[in-house]
C-alpha cells in the first residue's frame, strides 16, 4: 500500500497541519468556526482526520490562517485532493471501520491485544467466517463475504510484498479455548498461528488462564506507530456501533505502558508455541 496514495494518512497528515497552522495563528476552533460559519465540530473533525476534506475547506482555512505562500497553499491543496480518493478496500462496499484498515495499511509497527478472538490479520478464512456469523447474526450473506475477503485481503500486512516490519499480537488464553466454527476449524486456526509465529516481522503471546486477572481485562486495543515521523501513534478501540481513536502523547504513553504490562503477564515465544500446540492437538481429536 506504500507504494500508492492511502486516503486515510493524508487526512491525517493534512488535518495535522491544519492544526498547526492554526495554533501557529493562536486561534480556537470555536474562533475558526465563527468566521467561517460552521460548525467547531466541523473543524475538529478535519483537523483530527476523520472526515473528507474538500480543496474549498483547505482554500478556506489558508485564508483564514493568512497562508500566502503560493507553493504551501497548492500543496495543501493537493494532500485535500488525494485524501478524497478511494482505498482498496472501498471495492468492497461500506466497512464499518474503514478508517482502521487505511491506517492498518500504513503502520509500520502494530501491537494488538485480543481478549476473545484471534487477531483479524491472523484468522483462516473459515474461522473469520465463523466469527463474522457469530457476532452479526443479523448480517445478510453477501455483507458477511465482503467482510471476510477484506480481512483475508489485510493480511498481505503481514506476509504480503509489502509486509509490516513488526506484528506484536498478546492474546488471552480465552481465544484460544472458545470454539468458535468447531473442532476442525480451530485446529486448523492453531496451525495457523504455528506457521505464523515463524515469520520474523510476527511476535506471538498468550496470557494463560493460570496468570488470573491482568490489565487486558478492560477491553482489547491495538497501538500502530507510522514510518513517517509527522504521524503520531494511534491508540485503536473497535465498538459495537463507532470506534475510538486516541493520539494525545498521554494516552499513548499511558497504553504502551499498559500493552508492556500484558508483554510481562504473557508466556514467552516458546512457552506460547507449546500451548498453541496442546491446543492443535486437542482440537484435532
Amino acid at each position: 500500500m506504500s507504494a500508492s496514495i492511502n486516503p486515510t494518512v493524508r487526512r491525517r497528515r493534512l488535518g495535522a497541519e491544519l492544526r498547526r497552522l492554526r495554533e501557529t495563528k493562536g486561534m480556537t476552533a470555536e474562533e475558526v468556526a465563527a468566521r467561517l460559519m460552521v460548525s467547531q465540530s466541523k473543524i475538529s473533525r478535519l483537523e483530527n482526520g476523520r472526515r473528507s476534506i474538500s480543496p474549498r475547506d483547505v482554500r478556506d482555512l489558508c485564508d483564514v490562517y493568512n497562508v500566502d505562500d503560493p507553493r504551501m497553499r497548492n500543496s495543501l491543496m493537493e494532500m485535500a485532493k488525494e485524501s478524497r480518493q478511494r482505498g482498496w478496500w472501498h471495492e468492497f462496499g461500506d466497512i464499518p471501520y474503514s478508517v482502521y484498515i487505511g491506517l492498518e495499511a500504513e503502520a509500520s509497527s502494530i501491537r494488538s491485544y485480543e481478549s476473545s478472538f484471534i487477531p483479524g490479520l491472523l484468522q483462516t478464512r473459515e474461522y473469520a467466517e465463523a466469527v463474522v456469523l457469530g457476532t452479526q447474526p443479523d448480517t445478510d450473506a453477501g455483507s458477511i463475504r465482503r467482510r471476510v475477503e477484506v480481512r483475508l485481503k489485510r493480511q498481505d500486512r503481514i506476509s504480503g510484498e509489502d509486509r509490516i516490519e513488526n506484528f506484536w499480537a498478546v492474546i488471552d488464553e480465552a481465544a484460544l479455548a472458545r470454539e468458535v466454527g468447531g473442532g476442525a476449524v480451530m485446529a486448523d486456526q492453531m496451525r495457523q498461528l504455528l506457521e505464523l509465529g515463524e515469520q520474523p516481522n510476527i511476535t506471538l503471546q498468550v496470557i494463560p488462564f493460570v496468570r488470573g486477572a491482568h490489565p487486558g481485562m478492560t477491553g482489547t486495543f491495538s497501538l500502530m506507530e507510522f514510518p513517517e515521523s509527522a504521524d503520531s501513534t494511534v491508540v485503536y478501540f473497535e465498538g459495537v456501533t463507532s470506534d475510538l481513536y486516541l493520539e494525545k502523547d498521554v494516552d499513548v504513553r499511558r497504553y504502551t505502558g499498559l500493552y508492556d504490562h500484558l508483554r510481562a503477564a504473557a508466556l514467552s515465544v516458546a512457552e506460547t508455541r507449546s500451548l498453541i500446540t496442546d491446543y492443535a492437538e486437542a482440537y484435532q481429536k
